[in-house]
């Protein structure tokens, strides 16, 4: 047989290798640390919607292939949510697609929106996987960095408009924002819909922890502004919210033309999945909300818990105001490289971070930040603050 001499991996994907999530559980595994890596709960969710799968099981509602755009229950249940939370309407019919969680839904849509050559601006640091698939989908990656100031990341609205070219196909954004837990303000997404506009750009949005604004603050999703329904593909999923990260169903809000063009694309992906689970997260969005105040206010305390913690261990901590993970800075403790702190953690107290840097193109930014996730039960992240403890 004679010998390859092109690598049998597609070159759009050859810097992608193995994630970080992947190489520091194994890590935690191997080494008997707590994981406070990967941001997956380690409790279930309301038992009241896990018996809504069981039931659906039994009753064989979607032990078979689901309908392709997903099923009219939780269509209908994603199209109230939009209307009762945020005043958006929506066609279950024509404008809502249901996916194998968020992460399909941002490959589907890049892969339907972009073409080789376009440009697609991301905020930087970034959800890993919006790298992979802005390079499958042939485009160029425009990183866009959050930096801290004042406690919080905040997004330089000058260097926004600067990295817009003629070539920029979409804006993807990510509120709130994974990893650094910001929430963009009123002001700063009045300002991307105002370049949206005038610039004719397409906004892909990642809002999968709307339901975890942990401060005083609204969600507001960038479709509900002026000129930005038509232009805009609001993706979530039930996975931060109800905690079954594990049943993958997540969705996309859009208006006719774009979710036309987004399923073109997912329907060459999974075509459909998760048939049990979209009957009882169509169930899960229709909870009271006493169920989402209980869970802001239970990941509120499970957060001052760590940051507290963090602080007296000697981080510099950047408390999140969303999502389930705090940012710190590992410079107060004397370290300066966050992936050689992260792989050497788990022997020096026992505990699994995830380096900052991995979400930047700008490895110098994000190098001296480390994240931990707080989506634990009180007793592991009591346990967890204990030995971080021992670093001070």
């Amino acid at each position: 047989m004679a010998a390859m001499t092109r690598p049998l991996l597609n070159r759009r994907l050859a810097a992608f290798g193995t994630t970080i999530f992947a190489e520091m559980s194994a890590l935690a595994a191997r080494t008997g640390s707590i994981n406070l890596g990967q941001g997956f709960p380690d409790t279930d969710g309301p038992e009241e919607v896990r018996e809504a799968a069981v039931r659906a099981l039994r009753e064989g509602r979607g032990n078979q292939y689901p309908p392709g755009p997903g099923v009219p229950e939780l269509r209908t249940a994603i199209a109230d949510h939009q209307r009762t939370r945020y005043g958006l309407e929506y066609d279950p019919d024509t404008e809502v697609l249901v996916t194998a969680g968020a992460t399909e839904a941002i490959a589907a849509a890049l892969l339907a929106l972009v073409e080789p050559g376009d440009e697609v601006i991301a905020l930087e640091p970034y959800y890993d996987s919006y790298a992979a698939c802005v390079a499958m989908a042939g485009g160029t990656r425009v990183p866009v960095t959050l930096r801290p100031h004042d406690g919080r990341y905040v997004l330089d609205l000058d260097e926004l408009r600067a990295a817009v070219t003629p070539r920029t196909r979409l804006l993807l954004l990510n509120t709130p924002h994974n990893p650094t837990g910001t929430v963009l303000t009123r002001a700063e997404l009045a300002a991307v819909a105002e370049l949206a506009v005038e610039r004719d750009l397409l906004v892909i949005t990642d809002e999968v922890y709307e339901h975890l604004v942990l401060d005083d603050l609204p969600h507001i999703p960038l479709a509900s502004l002026p000129g930005m329904r038509d232009r805009t593909v609001t993706i979530s999923s039930a996975g931060k919210t109800f905690s079954f990260t594990g049943w993958k169903v997540g969705w996309t809000t859009a208006s006719p033309a774009l979710t036309t063009a987004v399923r073109s694309a997912k329907q060459f992906l999974t075509y459909v999945s998760s048939g049990p689970f979209q009957y009882a997260v169509a169930e899960a969005l229709r909870l009271p909300d006493a169920y989402f105040d209980g869970l802001r206010a239970e990941l509120r305390a499970k957060r001052d818990l760590l940051s507290d913690g963090l602080e007296r261990a000697g981080f510099g901590v950047h408390r999140p105001a969303g999502t389930y993970f705090v940012t710190t800075d590992i410079r107060p403790l004397g370290a300066t490289d966050g992936l050689d702190f992260c792989r050497s953690l788990p022997e020096r107290a026992g505990v699994v971070a995830i380096p900052n840097a991995v979400f930047y193109d700008h490895r110098a930014e994000g190098a001296p930040f480390v994240r931990f996730a707080f989506c634990k039960r009180t007793d592991v992240l009591e346990e967890a603050v204990a030995r971080l403890e021992r670093l001070a």
